[in-house]
């Protein structure tokens, strides 16, 4: 076992050999330290305990105290633990191992030194052992979703400090963008004397995300130079926290996920293993820096993104040189984008004949980064390979969009003319994806209006349609609803299913179509609930241009109810974020195609009836369940549909005031799981409309069929 193990280390020496990133900050002693508080560092989750318990006591002057005091301890110990990272690793080097007998006692050594390097320093600077410093996984993760701040902004408005209040709120809400009481807070404080106007401030935001607002905001002003400065800034932030991040990944590590190895069986197997985790962790860095919370966009990692807005701003302030460097910067992450290159050849039609396009290479600092990135994942691999554990690389930069501009062509650059000088002006493709699927066909009726398609809903196989009923028809279903619908249909008489906040109402085609034959409700509107359902289906059909029969498995008139007395204060959701086909485990990042899930649901959509209502946006999220990609306001005639599989989790926000109704539909691809009750509403149908026609009288009470 020992010389397995110790085989595979020479594989990671490469990298654990390798200086400091070169892309990175200043070297260490040269960045700016905040001014350390006199005395020890105090535990940030004692201090956040005495915070929390203040709070409960009523004691508000004590629980701002303590939990500014332990967010102030989190944000120093973390400086403190990569600035001795930074620190040990540039004075106690690792070193090779020789060949021969105890070849690897040097690096063992050095291994040492480093180690008991990064302990002096933590407990010098911290004024105390390290380990009084390790806090809870419980505790780690509030702090990771800033709940602190939670308890802060409610602290705050306790003492009347309303503008601290708004901050604390907002920079909660911005991790949080899914939880809807404190979106109502800031509102709440916003609109309080004094506050309506404040700006929004983001207490843990990270620089270089405010800097590439900053850049995007100037780019789509027309403002290429100050766009130039901010994105520069932006990548030269991005690039010292993926130093720091790297550093914060040396010392011990916990990372159960990363525990890839079955056994811990001596010296070797423990380093080895320690290094893998490692390693992984610092290849782990540019999804954190990619993390934007509270964002809509789809940009998996938004680092190319800077590079590609660049390009164009370099071309319009006549820097051709620059402009080339970020599009062949850009094509580094993402080669196969046809409009980049493009650019590259129109950028390089403006060189003068002194340069030669060839010798302009993409930006050194992209390249040196991606050098090193790939080096890491070619390690994970050979480490994974010999010490038999699974490792599936990541796709560090998935591509649903462009630029959030219009056009490929900067604004204000007429389109025409680019065309004629060669620069794209076409939008991004579509998300390359695993299935054979496909979308844009004709939507088959007129009137129907287009209003996004998957790239503009953040996400894959979605659709948003307007005017597919009339106000006419939304009026009638309206009304028809009333007549037919019973409390908890569907969900067992539930009132409510999903939450007590809500009375939840709902009536099947089949049971219209009884109600309407009885005359309990107009047969012509029942009939034209069926009619607007089979619209619905060829809709669909045609639009994702299937290649086979759509059938319903489910059809559904349903309508939420706000119950009054029970909207103040509300944070849940009216239906809870799910998807259609699989059990979605945001934990695990997995959704389980397993009964009890309806596994055999292809397709679903959503054909909205009425707007006079509060709340009840429909929203996609992410796999978490958390991060919100695309809300759409219901209103007549609307209709969302969408592929059911664990690419399109979605949910309903509550509805707060007044009823929303809506026509649910679920479709399959699979015969064998039609909708029983729509087979037998096909026949009514076609028995009434024989009748209608005079063709014959039938010989079956169509009541008979019900």
């Amino acid at each position: 076992m020992r010389e397995r193990i110790w085989a595979q280390l020479p594989l990671l020496l490469p990298w654990l050999l390798l200086p400091p990133p070169l892309w990175g900050g200043p070297p260490d002693g040269q960045c700016p330290e905040r001014e350390p508080e006199p005395g020890p560092l105090q535990p940030f989750d004692l201090l956040y305990a005495s915070g929390v318990a203040a709070y409960y006591s009523g004691d508000y002057e004590v629980a701002v105290r303590d939990l500014e005091a332990a967010l102030r301890s989190h944000r120093r110990l973390r400086e403190i633990r990569a600035r001795c990272a930074r620190h040990c690793a540039a004075r106690r080097p690792l070193v090779p191992p020789g060949a021969g007998p105890g070849a690897e006692l040097p690096f063992f050594r050095a291994l040492l030194e480093r180690a008991r390097c990064y302990r002096s320093c933590q407990s010098q600077r911290l004024g105390g052992p390290a380990s009084r410093h390790r806090a809870s996984e419980d505790v780690r993760s509030d702090f990771q979703r800033r709940v602190p701040y939670n308890y802060l902004q409610r602290a705050y408005i306790k003492l009347n400090h309303l503008e601290k209040a708004v901050e604390a709120a907002h920079t909660f809400f911005m991790a949080n963008p899914e939880h809807m009481e404190m979106q109502q807070n800031i509102k709440t404080y916003r609109t309080m004397a004094g506050v309506e106007d404040l700006q929004l401030v983001d207490r843990d935001a990270k620089p270089h995300l405010e800097s590439y607002s900053e850049g995007v905001k100037h780019y789509e002003a027309d403002d290429f130079e100050l766009a130039i400065k901010y994105f520069e800034q932006a990548l030269r932030e991005y690039f010292n926290e993926d130093t720091e991040c790297r550093a914060l990944c040396e010392g011990p590590q916990r990372f159960e996920e990363y525990e890839y190895l079955g056994y811990k069986a001596g010296l070797y197997e423990a380093i080895a293993d320690h290094y893998v985790q490692v390693l992984v962790c610092q290849h782990e860095c540019v999804r954190e820096l990619a993390t934007r919370p509270g964002r809509l966009s789809p940009i998996e990692n938004f680092l190319p993104l800077h590079y590609d807005y660049l390009q164009f701003a370099y071309y319009r302030v006549g820097e051709y040189v620059k402009a080339l460097e970020c599009a062949k910067a850009y094509l580094l992450l993402h080669p196969d984008d046809e409009d980049v290159r493009d650019n590259v050849d129109y950028y390089e039609s403006l060189l003068d004949d002194s340069t030669d396009p060839a010798s302009i290479q993409a930006r050194e600092d992209l390249a040196m980064f991606v050098k090193h990135h790939k080096l890491e994942s070619e390690l994970i691999k050979s480490a994974a390979e010999g010490l038999g554990f699974s490792y599936t690389e990541p796709n560090y930069w998935i591509q649903y969009g462009g630029r959030q501009d219009e056009n490929q062509v900067p604004s204000g650059v007429n389109v025409e003319g680019a065309e004629v000088h060669g620069l794209s002006t076409r939008k991004k493709s579509s998300p390359k994806i695993d299935r054979d699927l496909r979308e844009g066909g004709p939507l088959l009726y007129e009137n129907i209006t287009f209003v996004y398609n998957s790239e503009q809903l953040n996400g894959t196989q979605r659709v948003l349609l307007d005017n597919v009923l009339s106000e006419e028809q939304c009026r009638e279903l309206h009304s028809v609803a009333s007549g037919i619908m019973l409390v908890g249909d569907g969900y067992r008489g539930k009132t409510s299913p999903h939450t007590p906040n809500e009375k939840f109402e709902g009536a099947t085609v089949l049971k219209a179509l009884k109600f309407g034959y009885e005359g309990r409700v107009p047969l012509k509107s029942a009939r034209l609930f069926y009619d607007i359902s089979e619209k619905a289906r060829k809709i669909v059909e045609s639009y994702f241009m299937l290649n086979s029969t759509l059938y319903f498995s489910y059809t559904h008139m349903v309508c939420r109810t706000a119950l009054s007395g029970q909207q103040d204060r509300r944070n849940d959701l009216s239906h809870p974020i799910h998807a259609d086909n699989c059990l979605l485990d945001p934990e695990a990042n997995e959704c389980w195609k397993e009964p009890p899930a309806y596994t055999f649901r292809d397709y679903s959509a959503l054909l909205y009836m009425n707007d006079d209502f509060e709340g009840g946006e429909f929203i996609f999220t992410e796999m978490d369940a958390k991060t919100v990609t695309a809300s759409i306001k219901p209103k007549c005639g609307r209709m969302i549909s969408f592929s059911s599989g664990g690419e399109n989790p979605h949910g309903v926000k509550a509805v707060t005031k007044g009823q929303r109704c809506a026509v649910a539909l679920w479709f399959t691809l699979d015969p064998l799981y039609r909708e029983l009750e729509r087979i037998q509403a096909d026949e009514v149908i076609a028995i009434l409309d024989q009748e209608q026609q005079g063709k014959h009288k039938p010989n079956i009470n169509p009541k008979d069929e019900l």
